[in-house]
């Protein structure tokens, strides 16, 4: 496993409209999957220590983020062949143990990851009611399981929201490297 930081916000970007079918059964796309406040996209996969050290806070923070508008979609980029954790059984029984309420997508041709220009999981970009990109970094200043430390990507959501700009420091996200296909 390769120790990397996500990349600095490269503010206002667009994602590419992508369709998909999460591994629930559900089809949509990015665009249809906002809610009225925004939308939160993780890369986020099932063998690496730092995305499995924090499941709860996910699951937690994201359902907190809904009640003020803003869904969640999540992506695994991997290469499922190179770890059979992160084959769409496993993460199926991880949506189950984390009780992830969003969408779960296996990016099987990595074409979502590489147009985001994921570098690590975990790591989350929040788009704001235009889908413009505003926050991209880590989730708090903690990657403990138990002990929330600043919620600093709920800082960021509130602010966008309340004054249409995040002036909140932003963090990278650390975590494994995604396996890319060669």
């Amino acid at each position: 496993m390769v120790l990397l930081n996500s990349s600095s916000c490269n503010f206002n970007w667009k994602p590419v409209n992508f369709e998909f079918t999460s591994l629930q059964g559900d089809k949509s796309s990015i665009y249809e999957s906002k809610g009225i406040n925004g939308l939160l996209v993780l890369f986020i996969c099932n063998h690496c220590p730092y995305v499995k050290s924090i499941e709860q806070k996910i699951s937690m923070e994201t359902k907190r983020i809904q009640k003020i508008g803003v869904e969640s979609i999540a992506f695994m980029s991997n290469d499922q062949d190179l770890y059979e954790e992160d084959r769409s059984d496993y993460l199926l029984e991880q949506i189950s143990r984390a009780n992830f309420n969003f969408p779960y997508i296996l990016d099987r041709n990595q074409e979502i990851g590489r147009s985001f220009g994921v570098q690590c999981t975990p790591e989350f970009y929040f788009f704001n009611k235009d889908l413009e990109l505003n926050y991209r970094g880590r989730l708090d200043s903690n990657g403990k399981e138990t002990e929330m430390g600043s919620p600093e990507l709920y800082y960021a959501i509130e602010e966008v929201i309340s004054k249409g700009y995040c002036s909140t420091q932003q963090y990278p996200s650390i975590g494994c490297s995604i396996k890319w296909k060669n």
